[in-house]
């Protein structure tokens, strides 16, 4: 084990969330230009891009709880969860290479649909991230003790997630979407191998005591705390219900309200918006939400970023007529959205059994996959046949009010 893993260092919390931010630049790759890419290049409607979409959460919700069981019960590569990374990450750079190329792959192949070409690719592209989001989320908890180094852990995680990724929308909205296409490919290689050279396993997991850098010999016997559990997957589903809608949709809105004059200034648009949602975001998971949690608490934490995205979402109905003011809107965004993608699983990573901690990973992620789906089916239809698509953030806000209000009954596990 090299000294900055076992000092549990700045620089070890940085490379420990490498593989992550692989992951996470893959998935931003594939909010920036997948409904881009498909209705403009392949002209596929909304209602298609929103079948397209569901593919990848359709097989999340049945790899990851298997990724995560597996991954708790064998050891090989070196490691319980690095095969998976190795292979997730080699999967997604294929896949990212495969989205522009969708038309060639189907005139090779004689397939004769391109829309069965782009579910195929969708679902591998999307089961690839599912197949490495786990473990990569899981060896953060194996390696890091319970409470606030654990809290450290997952924000600075998702500080260098969000910062690639908005280095990711930078380069869609400056050089174009093919560029990051292409520069994607070799990024999410290299950040899902690299790290793993760095970073040493348990090979058992221990029980680590709250709040210390020290593990002690006592195996794992955390009571899973069912109730809570659920509470807090129901408080998340309804955050990324609203989320996912603005990811997958967000296409339609600024074609009818923002009235761009191409199909590669819409891609601009949106490569600025998002671009703005990790570039302030990495900020606040590192340098706010865990001095912040410290304070008053991961759960009030929580309630009170979930609460102002929702906020942001309602103040875009009432006032982004225009790209300016779409951008400066989405800075109100940053705070829910670093707070989402960050305190739960160090909230959820203490409920639970830390010797099934991928199989828990696996059933965490049913609250992202879950409302991806009812985006994509029941949004879906209710975007394409609603002619105002201010519906779109509506629909959203209302969903992170709800979330804000589930999330102030959960309890976290009292620290000793």
């Amino acid at each position: 084990m090299l000294a900055i893993q076992k000092k549990l260092s700045n620089i070890f919390y940085v490379i420990l969330g490498l593989p992550s931010t692989a992951m996470g630049f893959a998935l931003s790759i594939q909010i920036a230009v997948l409904s881009w890419i498909l209705y403009t290049k392949y002209g596929l409607d909304i209602h298609e891009i929103g079948i397209v979409w569901a593919a990848g959460p359709i097989a999340g919700i049945i790899g990851q709880p298997i990724i995560g069981l597996i991954s708790d019960k064998i050891w090989f590569w070196g490691g319980r969860r690095r095969p998976f990374i190795i292979i997730g990450g080699i999967l997604a750079a294929l896949m990212i290479f495969a989205l522009p190329n969708l038309d060639k792959i189907n005139d090779f192949f004689g397939i004769g649909s391109l829309m069965a070409v782009a579910i195929t690719v969708a679902l591998t592209l999307d089961l690839s991230i599912n197949i490495s989001f786990n473990p990569t989320r899981s060896i953060i908890a194996d390696v890091t003790p319970d409470g606030q180094p654990r809290t450290k852990g997952f924000t600075w995680m998702q500080s260098t997630s969000n910062l690639f990724g908005s280095l990711a929308y930078l380069t869609g909205a400056i050089l174009g979407n093919y560029t990051l296409i292409y520069a994607g490919v070799a990024v999410v290689f290299l950040f899902s191998i690299g790290p793993l050279f760095f970073i040493r396993e348990p090979r058992a997991l221990t029980e680590a005591k709250p709040d210390s850098d020290t593990k002690t010999d006592k195996p794992v016997a955390t009571r899973t705390q069912w109730g809570e559990l659920f509470k807090l997957y129901f408080a998340h589903s309804f955050s990324w219900l609203g989320i996912q809608t603005m990811f997958i949709y967000i296409i339609a809105f600024i074609e009818q309200k923002i009235h761009p004059e191409t199909a590669i200034q819409t891609g601009q648009i949106i490569g600025w918006s998002f671009f703005i949602l990790n570039a302030v975001g990495f900020i606040w998971p590192a340098f706010l939400l865990e001095p912040l949690s410290k304070i008053i608490g991961r759960v009030p934490t929580q309630v009170i970023c979930v609460a102002s995205m929702s906020l942001g979402y309602f103040g875009i109905v009432l006032w982004a007529h225009d790209a300016i003011l779409l951008y400066i809107l989405m800075g109100v965004l940053t705070f829910g959205w670093a707070a989402v993608v960050s305190l739960p699983f160090a909230i959820m990573s203490e409920m639970v059994n830390k010797a099934r901690m991928g199989f828990f990973m696996g059933i965490f992620n049913l609250s992202v996959v879950l409302p991806q789906l009812v985006a994509s089916f029941v949004i879906g239809s209710i975007v394409m046949r609603s002619d105002n698509k201010n519906i779109i953030f509506i629909i959203s806000g209302v969903s992170l009010a709800i979330s804000a209000l589930l999330w102030m009954t959960v309890r976290e596990r009292k620290r000793v």
